[in-house]
């Protein structure tokens, strides 16, 4: 009989989360029933979405996350021992799957999918540039910017594993690309490593000023991961009918939702300047995800596409990396290995 480790909610998280949020429990699983399959954690992944949705489930929860995960026992034909899966089933150590239990339209419980054959590339990948921030990044950033060769792109959080990939798709499509990040470690890297034109310290530099620099021409599209006065700041020279495709808003998740810090009126140029902000949950193109994850390998191989994983050892750290990405701490994907 297996014994399995999980994370549970105990306490909703208020301002920065807390470790005595969250606990870890150790329970036995029972046998496998035919059309069940037992998996074993290989990868966790931890994301800014956690902060926000997990607040949204019952105390006593399992932690929501995916994973990446080894079939160690089987009475599914189609899910053999061995093969990999990769799942939102939360920050567990070994799990009972049964697929009835799952949904094709559920940001919680997606349906686990087998991984396929990633060649030498790392498994964990299907995590990051392989996965949901993967798709994330390609269908949010093309579908509701539109990029086209040539424009300027600006993009928030741009050392985190969706705002990285944003930019180098950017490149890849002829664009002038300026990322915003939080340290100078961090903007080496977007400039140096993925190719951006141009980075600002959001936290040494003024970012109006810089803009005004960087981009003298104007801003075409903005993708934002961090909402706030930054966005608020992006906003304001950007060219008339610019896209704006809201990811996320990092900056106030750990902020009292009653009490959210001011910031420059935005509403104002989004008027002025005719622009089309939309948000969007990725599952909205989740019949094609096959897609995404085909263009994305294809840039992988090609060299087009770099990645970059912060990896943190030990089931028992998934705590401290989620409170790690969440100050900041990592460049591209965050990835705990158990």
């Amino acid at each position: 009989m297996v014994i399995a480790k999980k994370y549970i909610i105990v306490k909703y998280f208020e301002g920065e989360p807390k470790a005595s949020d969250v606990k870890i429990v150790e329970h036995k699983l029972p046998p496998i029933e035919d059309g069940e399959y037992l998996v074993e954690a290989e990868y966790l992944s931890v994301d800014p979405y956690m902060r926000y949705f997990s607040n949204k489930l019952p105390l006593n929860s399992t932690m929501i996350g995916a994973q990446v995960a080894k079939i160690i026992e089987s009475k599914n034909k189609d899910y053999p021992v061995g093969s990999r899966v990769v799942g939102r089933i939360g920050w567990r150590t070994h799990t009972i799957i049964n697929l009835k239990n799952f949904s094709e339209n559920s940001v919680f419980n997606l349906k686990p999918y087998i991984l396929p054959d990633l060649g030498d590339l790392p498994t964990s990948l299907a995590l990051g540039v392989l996965g949901h921030p993967g798709n994330t990044a390609y269908f949010g950033f093309t579908e509701i910017c539109k990029p086209k060769t040539g424009e300027t792109l600006v993009v928030s959080s741009a050392a985190g594993a969706v705002g990285s990939h944003v930019g180098q798709i950017g490149k890849i499509l002829g664009m002038k690309v300026i990322g915003i990040a939080g340290s100078d470690e961090k903007c080496k890297w977007i400039t140096k490593d993925l190719g951006f034109d141009y980075a600002i310290n959001y936290k040494t530099q003024n970012v109006m000023e810089e803009l005004k620099k960087a981009a003298s021409e104007g801003i075409d599209c903005y993708f934002d991961n961090v909402g706030g006065e930054i966005s608020s700041t992006v906003m304001h020279p950007m060219n008339p009918c610019g896209r704006v495709a809201v990811c996320g808003s990092i900056s106030a998740y750990n902020e009292d939702p009653d009490s959210l810090p001011k910031c420059t009126d935005s509403l104002t140029s989004i008027l002025d300047n005719q622009l089309q902000v939309e948000g969007f949950i990725t599952l909205r193109w989740i019949d094609r995800s096959q897609e995404g994850f085909e263009k994305n390998l294809k840039w992988v191989q090609e060299g087009k596409l770099v990645y970059r994983e912060t990896i943190t050892e030990g089931f028992d750290r998934m705590f401290e990396a989620f409170v790690d990405m969440l100050r900041g701490k990592n460049l591209g994907k965050a990835i705990v290995k158990v």
